[in-house]
């Protein structure tokens, strides 16, 4: 019984959001890209039907920095927006604070704890208490391919390194790019998480960008990561610096490319041009990383008003981790639902498999944070990992000096 009034308690203090005249919410976060913007409308349209309006506050830059760089202006100016897209450490660094507002009641109420999983709650929670509503669960470890250009090469999907090589070096011969990439440190990184997972396995990549050992960073695996990356970049067309991603997603849509190595937010991409899963284009794991997901997981924190939870910011938080919204959503933005208990047959070919591959690596262990997005290591670990992979994949390092780089950035940046 004592169970019972609580949790009619919580369902009480949710159901204040839609009683009484609602306000706007106003939303900082950077998806701009064609199929992120038509994604986000599913939320906006969402809100729109409880009568609450949407003040829209994007800014443009696919890996949130510039995003983080104005909201720490806004709260400094203290005027924090409503809710803040974020991912990984910068939700905990905020929670640290005392920046966000406490969802226990509505995350108690709509039984969270039991149907997201732990290593999402690792971010989403913080001393015990839920700071952020998880939208989805990307991965990062994905190759994108036109489904056209592989059957012309009489290509399959590759299952490991050498495969994938023979495969990229194929595409060149054809005349093809044979990798479509953006030159951006995050890009870069997001190659590095996936190349690195299949050099090492899961136990190395733990241990070097989640536990931060010292001698995994110095070892022989990575210098052969950086050498795997060398051998990516001749690959590349020459264009590429300062390439936004879906740029590069458009030069597979485009018959210009044959691969591309990105997170799942690809696909949105290629949905919002028309293109089909499995005749259009094709989604496999990054070869050698087929029962790991390498993750990271879009998340609005609530900013703390004035010690309270508003009804709207109850509403938003209620809203996102709704069953109804989770698929609608994950449907057009191309990640999977942040939650574990769902049917998921309105989902395209790519995303029921991307699904199960969550679930699946969730229960074994292989679900891991993104060192490229900010669920690995801090921000200024992180960061300073980013100099490296980017100066050695331009050349300015070879591998054995980029592997002393790295050591010295998690030495003096821990």
């Amino acid at each position: 019984m004592r169970r019972l009034t609580a949790t009619m308690t919580a369902l009480a203090l949710v159901g204040t959001a839609t009683a009484g005249q609602a306000e706007d919410v106003e939303v900082l976060h950077w998806w701009t890209a064609g199929g992120e913007a038509a994604a986000l409308n599913v939320l906006k349209d969402d809100l729109g039907g409880q009568g609450i309006g949407w003040q829209d506050m994007p800014v443009a830059g696919g890996g949130g920095t510039q995003a983080m760089t104005v909201l720490r202006a806004r709260v400094t100016s203290g005027n924090a927006p409503t809710a803040v897209q974020m991912l990984g450490f910068d939700i905990q660094d905020w929670a640290a604070e005392d920046a966000l507002a406490d969802l226990n009641p509505i995350a108690e109420a709509a039984g969270w704890n039991q149907v997201i999983p732990a290593a999402i709650q690792r971010f989403a929670t913080h001393d015990g208490q839920w700071v952020a509503a998880p939208v989805n669960v990307h991965s990062t470890n994905w190759v994108w391919a036109n489904a056209g250009i592989l059957a012309e090469l009489d290509l399959e999907p590759p299952q490991d390194w050498d495969g994938f090589v023979a495969a990229l070096e194929a595409a060149q011969e054809a005349g093809y790019v044979a990798l479509a990439h953006g030159g951006q440190p995050w890009q870069d990184a997001t190659v590095f998480d996936a190349v690195a997972m299949a050099t090492g396995g899961p136990e190395f990549y733990q241990e070097a960008f989640i536990d931060l050992d010292e001698d995994t960073l110095a070892s022989d695996t990575m210098r052969q990561v950086f050498d795997r990356m060398a051998t990516l970049r001749g690959y590349v067309d020459d264009n590429f610096s300062g390439r936004d991603w879906n740029l590069a997603t458009a030069m597979v849509i485009n018959d210009e490319a044959a691969f591309q190595m990105m997170g799942d937010w690809a696909k949105g991409e290629f949905l919002n041009a028309g293109e089909t899963p499995g005749e259009d284009f094709l989604c496999f794991r990054f070869p050698g990383t087929q029962d790991q997901v390498i993750f990271n997981s879009d998340q609005f924190a609530m900013f703390d008003q004035s010690g309270a939870v508003s009804d709207e910011q109850a509403a938003l938080a209620q809203a996102i981790l709704s069953p109804e919204f989770q698929i609608a959503f994950n449907k057009v933005k191309g990640s999977v639902p942040a939650r574990t208990d769902l049917e998921v047959d309105a989902l395209d070919a790519c995303g029921q498999q991307g699904y199960a591959q969550f679930k699946a690596a969730a229960e074994s262990g292989n679900l891991m944070g993104s060192f490229a997005h900010g669920h690995a290591n801090p921000a200024a670990v992180k960061n300073a990992m980013y100099d490296v992979v980017t100066a050695h994949f331009n050349g300015e390092y070879d591998s054995e000096v980029a592997v002393e780089e790295l050591v010295t950035a998690v030495q003096i940046n821990r």
